[in-house]
């Protein structure tokens, strides 16, 4: 019986909030998929750690002997990394993504970061989908390329690109002849979804708000690009995507097509709001000062 990092953390916002709208805010995720994570880590545990009326949450007694050790093992995890960095000489940039960004974001950004900072690592993680912070929310991410929306009120984006979203269709689908798709003529196919944790980015990528209150068939979840193409692949859904990412991903097996009837997709950068570090300003001027028509798409 392990309790991963991530989920002794959730748990400690809640103990401290009270309040799971207020904890999930604090967080930026859902407050479904903080109530699921909460849920999982009691299954884990074999102990309630809240009792939740309709008006209220507390600790349970069990619950209020477990956060001690809960705060104390986030704190020393902490401790441990700086102290590793410190012994490293290690300073850290560590930019997270969603998706494979491409579209002439980074290279240009990163030059001229590595241009204007001295003695900074870059670091490009590409983070599942059960966190649609993309690192930002748990503190591992520095900045991250993110899909909106995102969840929470302690970030700021700012909008890098438009683009029409396209259906990633198994190769041989009855569809897969058309030059376009209207999504209507998707709303009887199954899809492959992205985790509950994705909350509202879930929503989106399944087009819940296209749908006339008809909830979507899920064929097949995935919590990574790959995972995604492979389901698709092997028949279990249909999935859709953004413009500029079919070229990304290319991959036997499958057929990408235009969807018309939906709005488009928005990749931004994102940055925590409390974040006031120079080397933090210096990476976004360096993205935010590409030309405009070099950062979006129509």
């Amino acid at each position: 019986m392990d309790a991963h990092l991530r989920e002794l953390r959730y748990f400690v916002a809640v103990a401290d909030e009270l309040h799971f709208t207020r904890a999930a805010e604090r967080l930026f995720v859902s407050q479904p998929a903080l109530s699921k994570q909460i849920r999982a880590l009691e299954r884990r545990l074999g102990f309630s750690l809240f009792s939740r009326q309709t008006r209220s949450v507390r600790l349970t007694p069990a619950g209020e002997a477990f956060l001690p050790a809960a705060r104390e093992a986030i704190a020393a995890f902490a401790r441990g990394l700086e102290a590793a960095r410190v012994l490293a000489d290690q300073r850290v940039f560590t930019v997270g993504m969603q998706t494979a960004v491409g579209r002439d974001l980074q290279r240009p950004a990163l030059q001229r970061f590595r241009e204007l900072t001295e003695h900074w690592t870059v670091s490009m993680r590409l983070i599942g989908w059960h966190d649609p912070t993309a690192g930002l929310g748990d503190g591992t991410s520095d900045v991250a390329f993110v899909w909106l929306p995102v969840p929470g009120d302690g970030l700021h984006t700012r909008v890098l690109a438009r683009e029409r979203r396209w259906v990633v269709l198994p190769f041989g689908h009855r569809l897969a002849g058309h030059t376009e798709i209207a999504f209507t003529d998707l709303l009887v196919e199954p899809f492959v979804a992205l985790p509950d944790a994705a909350g509202p980015l879930r929503d989106f990528w399944l087009a819940t708000d296209a749908r006339n209150g008809r909830d979507p068939l899920i064929g097949s979840e995935a919590t990574s690009p790959d995972e995604v193409f492979e389901a698709v692949a092997s028949g279990l859904g249909v999935a859709l995507l953004a413009e500029g990412n079919v070229g990304l991903y290319r991959r036997p097996g499958v057929a990408c097509r235009p969807v018309t009837g939906l709005a488009p997709a928005q990749l931004a950068v994102a940055w925590r709001a409390n974040d006031h570090r120079k080397v933090l300003t210096t990476f976004l001027q360096g993205l935010l000062a590409q030309p405009a028509d070099a950062r979006a798409r129509p």
